[in-house]
């Protein structure tokens, strides 16, 4: 392992590349901390302790603490991923965009350009939200028209310009820039919460085979994430021999892989997205007793709030799936470029055999993503656990790290062996998530 990291530093392209994704993410992480104007932190901050269960705790999650400080950068990178999964569903309805879509790198080109101008108007809009949202907790100092409207070029520009940090990494850098500029917003909440745990440790709330126990717990459920998000089902595909001119294109035997988790972590985004609405809608209403009998049966310690949540996620990992993954296109693809699956007829047989894999590999798959979300609240019901802490042990948090980690070391290993040297992994490439 230390050789390998030597070997890193060894090549100088490589060595470029990641000293300028530190120094991008470094940028990034000081945007967090500067406050947009006219707001009061201290009462901020007050208000913000029983928020933290809300819609705004998950946003602040991707937003790396960043909303919880109604910074410049508070909106994180989150109105372009709207926008980007916007389109993406987009393409499954209208043919404009799917035209777009089929239609190479030009088409690609056209949708990146919408998505960013899509971009800027959903970070303004929710930068208005913002604004109006703050006021109303009584956090702003002179409120009003000018500071709304300072509000939203601040956090709109900010959005921006975490976006082209994010591109500039996929240009000059190594690893997928916005994926990276979530995981290290979500890393940034680590510290904090490992010394809030030290200090539960020392106060004598938690024992030290408690401790040691959670440790341990860690570890099984990061190699059981890991293990969810390289698992895949190997589709044999075989590729007619075509002859053009001198030349014999296809007769070889590869596999279509079918991943258990297609999906990947937007089920659980958002299953938490709806999960978090009643909260949010139920904090409105203090002092409804029907309110505040709600809010305790929908609130994430109860078995309710899990057997839901867990619903919501199988769901949305079907639908998402189905989203990302047409096997009818698949079919059609692998018809046109003379491939075939051993045993099946082309075309419809090939689509149906492929949609009956897809769905029976979901199903484990869509229950194994419903328990690691569902994992830190019982963490926190049983053991005590702080919130900030058991977001660490599975949820998005969890995930995002893990299939952002695991990319970016596949993008490494990808250099190093194009220059003869050993990966992190002697017995093998380690597959990233595409």
């Amino acid at each position: 392992m230390i050789d390998t990291f030597r070997n890193i530093f060894k090549i100088a392209d490589l060595r470029k590349r990641i000293l300028f994704t530190v120094m991008i993410l470094g940028i990034a992480r000081i945007g967090t901390h500067i406050v947009t104007p006219g707001i009061d932190t201290a009462a901020l901050a007050n208000i913000w302790q029983n928020a933290q269960n809300t819609v705004f705790g998950l946003y602040d999650l991707f937003a790396g603490g960043a909303f919880s400080k109604a910074a410049v950068f508070g909106l994180g990178i989150m109105p372009y991923i709207s926008a980007s999964i916007i389109f993406q569903l987009l393409g499954a309805v209208w043919p404009a965009i799917q035209r777009l879509q089929q239609s190479g790198e030009e088409g690609r080109k056209k949708i990146t350009q919408y998505t960013r101008y899509a971009t800027l108007a959903l970070s303004a809009m929710q930068a208005f939200g913002v604004a109006v949202w703050l006021e109303s907790q009584n956090v702003v100092i002179a409120p009003g028209f000018g500071f709304k409207l300072i509000t939203m070029i601040s956090m709109a520009t900010g959005t921006m310009l975490l976006m082209w940090l994010g591109e500039q990494i996929d240009d000059r850098g190594i690893g997928n820039g916005i994926s990276l500029l979530i995981m290290v917003g979500i890393m940034a909440g680590f510290p904090g919460a490992v010394n809030q745990e030290i200090a539960e440790f020392m106060n004598d709330n938690r024992t030290l085979l408690q401790e040691l126990f959670l440790i341990v717990i860690a570890f099984f459920i990061i190699a059981f994430v890991v293990a969810l998000t390289q698992g895949q089902r190997k589709i044999p595909v075989q590729y007619a021999k075509r002859v053009v001119g001198r030349k014999v294109y296809g007769g070889v035997n590869t596999h279509f892989p079918l991943r258990v988790n297609t999906a990947g972590v937007m089920p659980i985004i958002f299953a938490q997205a709806i999960m978090f609405i009643p909260n949010t809608f139920f904090s409105f209403f203090p002092e409804s007793e029907t309110m505040i009998w709600l809010q305790a049966l929908l609130n994430f310690d109860s078995v309710v709030y899990w057997i839901i949540y867990g619903l919501i996620i199988v769901f949305f990992t079907y639908f998402y799936t189905a989203i990302i993954l047409n096997p009818v296109e698949v079919a059609d693809n692998l018809k046109k470029q003379g491939g075939f699956i051993p045993g099946v007829r082309p075309g419809k047989k090939t689509a149906e055999y492929l949609d009956n894999i897809l769905t029976r590999v979901t199903l484990p798959g869509s229950i194994a993503l419903a328990f690691v979300a569902i994992i830190p609240y019982i963490l926190i019901k049983f053991f005590n656990v702080s919130f900030g802490y058991a977001s660490f042990f599975g949820g998005t948090g969890l995930l995002i790290i893990v299939g952002v980690a695991l990319d970016f070391i596949q993008q490494v290993e990808s250099h190093l062996y194009m220059r003869h040297y050993e990966g992190f992994s002697r017995g093998g490439r380690i597959r990233g998530r595409r």
